[in-house]
């Protein structure tokens, strides 16, 4: 059973590059994913149609899930007319995060009276680089966000060092994204390109079965799985958002979620995996 902590179930659902405005695609996807335990969905107007396609397929479905989406546009009007569309598309958003920083002063005035108002459970801010972590710093330090989103995987660790430690002691919900590595599809040019060679790499890494031994008793079966479960293992991670195409990996992805965790050895054993195979 998929471990709870204070976002739901850790092992959540992310549509960056997935199913667009496929919503049959999205149907399977989601269905799937709620059938292995998990209820938390991370999308933003950035992903093309993906909202829209997520929203259509939780319909008949959506009670006792969450929506973790976003805001991301310089302009408050338009952020606001995209916060309208995903009322229209869920009903409500359970967590509103302001995407990769932008114009998040701005943004906070309007969110906090519609959280205020009980129509947003909580807020979140999200950046997808390293060079953005002090700026992140400095918005989790007003005491205005209650979830923060952040790479984290064994080729992406700066967050580590000081996010980590400050959302822990701020009481920060941490949400993982690329806990997988990966790169991202060509329509998305500026974060394609603020994507390290290796770290795109990391998901096609293929372990041994004498590299993979160390991990069986933890229930880990796949690389996949070992690089989820080792986010996890940070106990102040609240949730990982891997993001797939295929009904099959989200419910191989939601087995990770289970304890027993990783140790320090266990963790250090897929850290040299992921170093070594980097490329």
């Amino acid at each position: 059973m998929i471990e709870t902590r204070r976002l739901g179930p850790v092992v959540g659902l992310g549509t960056f590059g997935t199913f667009d405005g496929d919503a049959d695609a999205a149907a399977a996807v989601v269905g799937a994913a709620l059938g292995a335990g998990t209820t938390v969905f991370d999308s933003s107007p950035m992903y093309g149609g993906a909202e829209v396609s997520l929203g259509s397929a939780l319909t008949g479905r959506r009670e006792g899930t969450a929506i973790a989406t976003k805001i991301w546009t310089p302009d408050v009007a338009e952020g606001r007319r995209q916060y309208e569309a995903q009322i229209r598309a869920f009903g409500r958003v359970e967590i509103q995060q302001v995407h990769n920083l932008v114009a998040w002063r701005e943004h906070l005035e309007w969110l906090e009276v519609e959280k205020a108002a009980g129509r947003v459970d909580r807020l979140g801010v999200t950046h997808y680089g390293a060079e953005a972590l002090p700026e992140l710093e400095e918005a989790l330090r007003t005491g205005r966000f209650d979830t923060v989103q952040v790479p984290l995987n064994p080729l992406e660790r700066a967050c580590e060092e000081r996010l980590l430690p400050l959302a822990e002691k701020l009481g920060v919900a941490v949400i993982a994204m690329r806990p997988l590595g990966g790169a991202a599809p060509a329509r998305f040019g500026a974060v394609r390109r603020g994507l390290r060679h290796g770290t795109a790499r990391l998901r096609a890494i293929r372990p041994s079965e004498r590299e993979m031994a160390p991990l069986l008793p933890f229930g880990v079966e796949t690389w996949a799985q070992a690089l989820l479960k080792w986010a996890l293992s940070d106990p102040r991670v609240d949730l990982v958002i891997p993001a797939t195409s295929r009904p099959a990996r989200a419910v191989e992805n939601a087995a990770a979620g289970s304890p027993p965790w990783f140790g320090p050895e266990e963790r250090r054993h897929i850290e040299r995996l992921a170093r070594a195979r980097k490329g």
